[in-house]
């Protein structure tokens, strides 16, 4: 074990070990120390038990992440992996396991929101990831589409997309070897994502013999996804405002327990199960899992027999693309980064990357489906054919870097691929100022990142010159802007002015009569409402909204003569007053005037968004700078928005949030003699399982009662669940990877709970427990307070001929269940064709229940209250 951690004057983790896999460890156990609090977040938030412990707010999201299956999904993905990849992410999470109880000692969210650290599956690395980008790509834009289409006409659709949907986008720049001071490339940018505290990006280095990486890594994924630098080769992406996910307008019908969707083959069935949501301070909420063979019901319900479904191709590929991520750690040149982007498949990004030799890099990568247009623009009808995907895009679009190459999520390389892109001005910008110097260095290149010029100023600008019948504070006010250098600067009286005006003719145009049905939100889950509110719609398609017969009944000359005069009225201050960086925090414990005033604003370069007609304050900005140099890695650059740390209270919990607000950058530290070592990361221990029950009955052995580890118990289960014996089992055919998601999944759920039976230490028996109301069979019967379900299957050679064995088995188990006083009758269903295990359970006191129907049986329905265990026990 050869495992090390060094931090530098930021704080910032340098990590250095014998191999990738220890390197792995290393990293997830840094993840955990630094920041325990957000990974659990985001644990719970990808697997939709937030609410569990943040309460009702967090709901929405909560449902959303089961109806959408996002746990599952990267259950699917890791099962494509490659088994290095796999290994490789397997090691990350011991390490995340292992450090999280000491990460949350250090952090108070956990004592007070009750949350006990829990437990990393393999597969959580890739829910984290999907969790975060399901809606990067902004698909509810599609929702919004349908209500312009509804309210203005369906030539009205992309009325709005004025390029620039407001949830994505980010700047990057490539500077080729003769446009430098130095002669080697330099790649700059910065991410712009809503700034989280703590933040969504941590500045890390990775080194073992193999490979030595800077760059900027999502804390609970390991690797550097994004930005990274491995001393010959150097990368940075941008989001590419690809259309690649579909929702679909499905018709549904229910028959009994089952569910059917219209396709285009007729009613097919879907898959439907319940899931239970827990809602601190609040009573349980059930939810409705329906999957079609387009994908998820993210909306709707079989109740109503309108749904819409979404189709992403992570779900539908099962594959995410991970096996870029150690690719990428051991490139070398270009080409090799090429290579691993190739790998990659959601979101799609535009990529850059130039190594020592001179090679340039600039291309997409993800996966892009191939079909019809309308998919791209609206929700489409399920059941009609030609919205079927046939196939994805096998060339991503490249492009050679022509003087320098600019990604600021422009129309341009990726718009074969995409429908809105952001404004040009951005993009434009940037050009510009690159333009402007043929010697470029990393610290010049802040100066490129705090721009504040506002390209969009222009066409209200010029609105207002010829707009008359001004008073005289209004004129004042028109003097004032037209004299205005355009800049958006925090400590600028005429940014602030502009600022009020402009909202006030966002709130004028937002509130014409032809757009007043556009506030009545359809009924669709909460988590879609901010792409389908009004006013940031016409915040941000505003440039577009003014031109001449644009929208109908707007007189253009009226509104900005009234806005003039309001915004005239107003003591507005400077920019800064109410331009100001409002963190998302999962426990807020800052109040919004505690955090800085920001220059920049969203079409800026320095682009701090904020929601014109609704609020100045910033939620989304650069979630970190970087300027990576080819010709000595350690004269790169980069800032993250707060700090290192996510522990309150640290020293490196903020201490880059003035220099980030600034606009300055701090040096990346490669020199190990100039770094601080910790203590070494040790590998507990394995520690055995401690039994949920353990009892003694005579003439018959000891039972023991563990909880079942997917992965140390597979080669049993896995034998015992395949026999053609246990055909009512239902797993029959299973390969060893099948079983093991399966009870992976069960170990995941708050309900459902799989045990392996030991009599005198050897295996007898696998077990498994449930609570009927949260599970499909709950549908088929009338439950009960107090019922509890339970499934036995003995082991093929437990007992042998031994009479009794199986009850004598049963009656520990049957203690351990009603050892819990709120238990008060056992639930089994065996298949209704087992007549042996059925008698077996009369004779032992069960009563005969119902019959049911469900999707994967038929079954009999048996019950054991408590009264009849205790006289018979």
């Amino acid at each position: 074990m050869n495992r090390a951690l060094f931090r530098d004057p930021w704080g910032i983790p340098h990590l250095r070990a014998g191999s990738p896999g220890e390197l792995a460890y290393a990293q997830g156990h840094n993840a955990a120390a630094d920041r325990a609090w957000q990974l659990e977040v985001d644990r719970h938030r990808a697997q939709g038990t937030s609410a569990s412990f943040l309460g009702a707010e967090a709901l929405p999201w909560d449902r959303f992440a089961r109806m959408s299956r996002i746990e599952d999904t990267a259950r699917r993905c890791h099962a494509a992996l490659s088994e290095e990849t796999a290994g490789w992410i397997a090691r990350y999470v011991d390490g995340v396991n292992d450090g999280l109880a000491a990460g949350a000692s250090r952090m108070p969210q956990f004592a007070a929101t009750g949350l006990a650290p829990g437990r990393w599956e393999v597969w959580t690395p890739i829910a984290v990831w999907l969790s975060t980008h399901i809606l990067f790509a902004g698909f509810p834009t599609k929702l919004w589409r349908e209500e312009v289409a509804r309210v203005l006409g369906e030539d009205a659709a992309c009325l709005f997309a004025a390029d620039g949907p407001g949830t994505a986008g980010s700047n990057g720049w490539l500077v080729p070897g003769d446009r430098t001071a130095s002669g080697a490339a330099l790649i700059a940018g910065d991410p712009h994502r809503f700034i989280e505290d703590p933040g969504i990006y941590q500045q890390i280095r990775l080194a073992c013999p193999e490979f030595d990486v800077v760059g900027l890594a999502v804390p609970g994924v390991p690797g550097i996804a994004h930005f990274g630098h491995t001393g010959s080769v150097a990368w940075a992406i941008t989001n590419a405002m690809a259309d690649y996910q579909d929702l679909y307008r499905e018709r549904l019908r229910r028959r009994g327990p089952l569910v059917e969707a219209l396709g285009p083959d007729g009613w097919r069935p879907a898959a439907v199960h319940t899931e239970v949501v827990e809602v601190a301070g609040q009573a349980p909420v059930t939810v409705e899992v329906v999957e079609t063979e387009r994908g998820p019901v993210v909306a709707g319900d079989a109740d109503t027999g309108e749904a819409l479904s979404l189709r992403c191709p992570a779900r539908a590929d099962g594959d995410i693309g991970f096996d870029a991520l150690p690719a990428l750690l051991r490139a070398r040149t270009v080409e090799d980064v090429d290579r691993a982007v190739d790998r990659w498949v959601e979101p799609v990004n535009v990529v850059q990357a130039a190594d020592t030799a001179g090679g340039l890099l600039h291309r997409v990568a993800g996966r892009v489906p191939r079909r019809h247009h309308l998919n791209r623009i609206r929700v489409v009808p399920a059941w009609e054919a030609r919205h079927a995907w046939t196939g994805t895009y096998e060339t991503m679009p490249r492009a050679a870097v022509d003087g320098v190459a600019v990604m600021a999520n422009q129309r341009g390389i990726a718009a074969p691929l995409g429908v809105e892109f952001a404004p040009r001005h951005r993009a434009a910008r940037i050009r510009e100022l690159l333009d402007a110097s043929g010697a470029w260095t990393g610290p010049a290149m802040a100066g490129v990142h705090t721009d504040t010029l506002l390209g969009s100023a222009e066409p209200l600008l010029a609105l207002l010159a010829r707009t008359d019948g001004l008073s005289p504070a209004a004129g004042r006010l028109r003097a004032r802007l037209l004299a205005w250098d355009r800049h958006m600067a925090a400590d600028s009286a005429d940014a602030a002015a502009f600022a009020a005006l402009r909202s006030a003719v966002v709130r004028r145009v937002a509130g014409l009569p032809a757009l007043a049905p556009l506030a009545d939100a359809p009924s669709l889950p909460e988590v879609f409402h901010p792409w389908l509110a009004p006013v940031p719609r016409v915040a941000h398609a505003l440039e577009t909204l003014l031109a001449p017969d644009a929208l109908p009944g707007l007189d253009t000359a009226r509104v900005v003569r009234e806005a003039a005069e309001e915004a005239a009225g107003l003591d507005t201050g400077v920019w800064g007053d109410t331009h100001r960086l409002v963190p998302w925090q999962a426990l807020p414990d800052s109040p919004e005037d505690g955090w800085p005033a920001l220059s920049g604003d969203v079409d800026c370069v320095l682009s701090t968004s904020s929601v014109p007609g609704v609020t100045d304050l910033s939620a989304r900005g650069p979630a970190a700078r970087y300027v990576w140099d080819l010709a000595r890695r350690e004269d790169s650059l980069w800032i993250v928005p707060l700090g290192a740390s996510g522990v309150p209270g640290d020293p490196h919990q903020r201490d880059q949030l003035p220099l980030w607000a600034a606009g300055e950058l701090v040096p990346v530290i490669t020199d190990w003699d100039r770094l601080t070592e910790e203590k070494q990361m040790t590998e507990p221990a394995a520690r055995p399982r401690e039994a949920v029950h353990e009892q003694h009955i005579e003439g018959f052995g000891t039972v023991r009662v563990l909880p079942l580890d997917p992965v140390a118990d597979l080669d049993v289960v896995h034998g015992w669940v395949t026999e053609e014996r246990a055909r009512f089992w239902g797993m029959n055919g299973h390969t060893r990877e099948e079983v093991r998601e399966i009870y992976e999944y069960v170990g995941s759920l708050t309900t459902h709970h799989a045990f392996l039976v030991l009599l005198d230490d050897e295996p007898a028996a696998l077990f498994q427990t449930y609570e009927p109301d949260a599970d499909p069979v709950g549908e088929c019967y009338e439950v009960r307070p107090g019922d509890f379900g339970v499934h036995l299957l003995v082991a093929p050679a437990a007992g042998g001929h031994r009479p009794g064995f199986t009850w004598a088995l049963m009656l520990a188990l049957m203690a351990y269940c009603f050892a819990d006083e709120k238990h008060l009758r056992i639930v089994v269903e065996p298949d209704a064709r087992n007549e042996k295990a059925i008698e077996r359970m009369v004779r032992s006191g069960f009563v005969r229940g119902p019959v049911i129907d469900k999707p994967e049986k038929r079954a009999q329905l048996a019950f054991l209250g408590r009264e009849v265990y205790e006289r018979r026990a």
